[in-house]
């Protein structure tokens, strides 16, 4: 694309919003703004992804030249912040979601009562994507801002934005501040809005399955049974206000979560009964469950559950393999479609066309910047007679500076002697704590050993029919240690050496610290859950807490400080 298709020149505010029209248009061929591929990275390849790029670009510049016409800018920013914030560019939707906020601020009085009134709605979703966004790139104080702010505009409103604003707010808890009890007080309150103002909004069921999440994470299935049995009923009957369709994927959600509970509770009977009234209800609404793969896994997990209850080990089996076919499916769909994006869509491209577009104004501006030519001379001859003066000051100086130098380069070699031997003492440090990586690694090594010995006595004492099926099993299960243990090791040696410089300063300001300890910060400092982290260092999840726990008393954190936190600031 050459760079003079992104001049607009100087044009007037009817000639803008022509030229504005025509490149909405252009954008609309391929992806219309009301299509939800336009909201996806993967119905764009490179070439696209720059094209619409710098339209939507050049669109925004436009925009600074029409006169007028509030609330037509303001639903343009709106778009703008939430393509940028489903494309995966968290910075640049910030960047709009603040230019439309700041814009509604500064023209407030611009608009009528009955606009005011519909960009409510739209001002309270785009504090919800302005806190998803900074949560995002790891500015919670940010996002925890921006989530008041939506709560204390719309409090006042009874539109459905006003319970959504508690349920966002209760997520922000429930899934970066792993605060339980918070994320409950917040549910709740939505709960109860929404249960009173807007009883029939499906709004109701992500809430409803909110809370429950919680009470399973708090070990009460008892409270979570009757709200995932609530939500069951109403995926099965209500229409989701947007599309006008059944939500598939939340009703089979809804449908596995209720019998997974109930299996908790020990409800074989009534699992199954919902069992049968899941499937007849997927029948009846004309479902192809194999077009939906993460729905398909979900069906798959709580059928293998129910068959271990009733203890069909056979049919579990086959169900089990059947399961791992689709998760690997998926994974491998996943793998492929990151591949794609590594390779192919990036922030280099996003870079590349705004640099692309700024070049422009750049050229723009050179033309100005030639007509101060003649004070730039003058500048330039000021500036040489200056030189001269201070190049003589320089030269009595270095004088004085050379005489200096000597008696300091004595006692440097001091230094550096003082230096070395705090070196040495740094390194007989390093083997002590490799010494007890290795001893942790063998002892981990010893009770796989053991608990493969077991395996082995427990197939020796079952049926030969059963032992080939074990012995499948058991080979697998080495195979797995052994690619995991060699993917660990290449994937910690590819860590080491991208945190070399993270290291470096940690270890200068902590030295007590393992090596051990040394990678747990690097894997928290690239904000990795907790769950992948135990599994990277063959752990549980009790033994990462553990170690956790050592670690902020090695850093010498009091309660009041996040762990995370520190380390992103290091």
């Amino acid at each position: 694309m050459s760079l003079a298709s992104f001049s607009q020149g100087d044009l007037s505010s009817d000639e803008a919003m022509l030229k504005y029209k025509r490149i909405t248009a252009e954008m609309e061929k391929s992806f219309p703004e009301d299509d939800f591929k336009t909201y996806r990275r993967e119905s764009f390849s490179e070439n696209q992804l720059q094209i619409y790029l710098s339209q939507l670009f050049q669109r925004m510049d436009l925009l600074k030249q029409i006169e007028g016409n509030h609330l037509f800018k303001m639903e343009s920013y709106l778009h703008s912040g939430n393509w940028f914030k489903d494309m995966g560019f968290p910075k640049e939707s910030i960047k709009w979601c603040n230019t439309f906020l700041n814009y509604y601020h500064n023209h407030k009085e611009d608009f009528t009562e009955k606009e005011k009134s519909h960009l409510t709605e739209l001002i309270s979703y785009v504090y919800s994507i302005q806190a998803e966004s900074y949560a995002k790139i790891g500015d919670f104080h940010s996002a925890q801002l921006e989530h008041k702010r939506n709560i204390e505009f719309i409090k006042e409103v009874d539109i459905i934005g006003n319970p959504s604003a508690y349920n966002n707010y209760g997520l922000f808890f429930y899934w970066y501040k792993k605060d339980l009890d918070s994320a409950l007080v917040y549910f709740n309150k939505a709960y109860d809005i929404t249960i009173s103002k807007f009883p029939n909004h499906t709004l109701l069921g992500s809430i409803r399955d909110n809370i429950a999440d919680v009470f399973l994470d708090k070990n009460q299935p008892e409270k979570a049974l009757p709200l995932y049995r609530d939500n069951f009923s109403l995926y099965k009957k209500t229409k989701n206000e947007k599309s006008n369709q059944y939500d598939i994927p939340r009703l089979i959600s809804a449908g596995t979560q209720l019998i997974k509970t109930q299996l908790l509770l020990n409800q074989v009977d009534d699992a199954k009964e919902t069992w049968k009234s899941l499937n007849i209800t997927l029948k009846d609404k004309g479902v192809d469950v194999d077009k939906i793969n993460s729905s398909k896994l979900e069906l798959l997990q709580a059928e293998e559950a129910l068959y271990l209850k009733l203890n069909d080990y056979q049919s579990a089996y086959h169900i089990s393999q059947n399961r791992l076919k689709v998760q690997d499916s998926i994974n491998i769909l996943s793998k492929l479609e990151d591949k794609k994006w590594q390779a192919e869509l990036n922030a280099i491209s996003l870079d590349r066309v705004a640099l692309n577009f700024k070049i422009d104004k750049i050229e723009k501006e050179n033309k100005i910047n030639n007509q101060r030519s003649k004070l730039w001379i003058v500048s330039l001859t000021s500036s040489i007679v200056l030189i001269l003066l201070l190049s003589l000051f320089l030269r009595r100086r270095q004088y004085v500076i050379n005489t200096k130098n000597k008696q300091l380069l004595a006692e440097q070699e001091l230094e550096n002697t003082a230096l070395k031997n705090q070196q040495l003492q740094s390194e007989i440090e390093s083997k002590k704590r490799d010494l007890s990586d290795f001893a942790i690694n063998l002892t981990q090594n010893q009770q796989w050993a053991k608990e493969l010995a077991d395996k082995i006595k427990t197939i020796r004492s079952v049926k030969s029919k059963e032992q080939q099926i074990m012995l499948n099993d058991l080979e697998k299960d080495i195979i797995n240690k052994t690619t995991v243990d060699s993917e660990t090791q290449e994937f910690y040696e590819r860590l080491d050496k991208l945190s070399d410089s993270f290291y470096s300063e940690l270890t200068t300001k902590f030295p007590n610290l393992s090596k051990t300890e040394v990678r747990l910060c690097s894997l928290i400092r690239l904000k990795m859950d907790s769950r992948s982290i135990a599994t990277l260092q063959n752990i549980t999840q009790a033994s990462l807490n553990t170690s956790r726990y050592r670690l902020r008393k090695k850093l010498n954190l009091t309660e009041e400080i996040d762990l995370d936190e520190f380390i992103q600031n290091l």
